[in-house]
């Protein structure tokens, strides 16, 4: 009974194989980037972008693992809800409110240790900022929310 389970398992691991993840990102336009837009030093867009990018931007590296599902389900709807509270590509098609808005979030999940997410650090330990790199992104974040007008918008 155990050895018919034991390959029942294995033959649905394999079908489910055929499900792949579209790993198509959507195009970025530099004019709508954060990057672009708020032009942040370059020690900024390097926390960021080992951070925060690929899952909050049209910019993801999809790792090995994404091959493999289910795993790479789990992964895709990561991505998708991580673009869907915040995505540095469309950062210009946010208004300044949304903008303003979003940096607070930021602020409160690097303060409270919310993101990046554990299941994504435990895979990429380089992802996850130590406490001077916090100290930096809450500074540009709190910086950028005083000087909303001027850091975050294409005046």
């Amino acid at each position: 009974m155990k050895k018919k389970i034991f390959i029942f398992l294995i033959v649905i691991f394999v079908v489910i194989q055929f499900f792949r993840i579209d790993k198509t990102n959507p195009k970025v336009d530099p004019q709508k980037d954060y990057f672009t837009l708020a032009n942040p030093p370059e020690e900024i867009k390097t926390i960021l972008k080992t951070s925060c990018y690929d899952c909050h931007s049209n910019e993801t590296v999809y790792p090995w693992y994404s091959n493999i599902a289910p795993v790479s389900w789990f992964l895709k709807n990561h991505i998708n809800e991580g673009r869907g509270h915040l995505n540095f590509s469309e950062w210009g098609n946010y208004s300044p409110g949304k903008q303003k808005n979003i940096m607070e979030d930021c602020t409160e999940a690097i303060e409270e240790n919310e993101m990046p997410l554990s299941t994504y650090t435990l895979l990429h330990s380089e992802a996850k900022p130590d406490e001077s790199k916090k100290t930096i992104l809450l500074d540009w974040f709190n910086k950028g929310n005083r000087d909303n007008k001027t850091k975050y918008t294409m005046d």
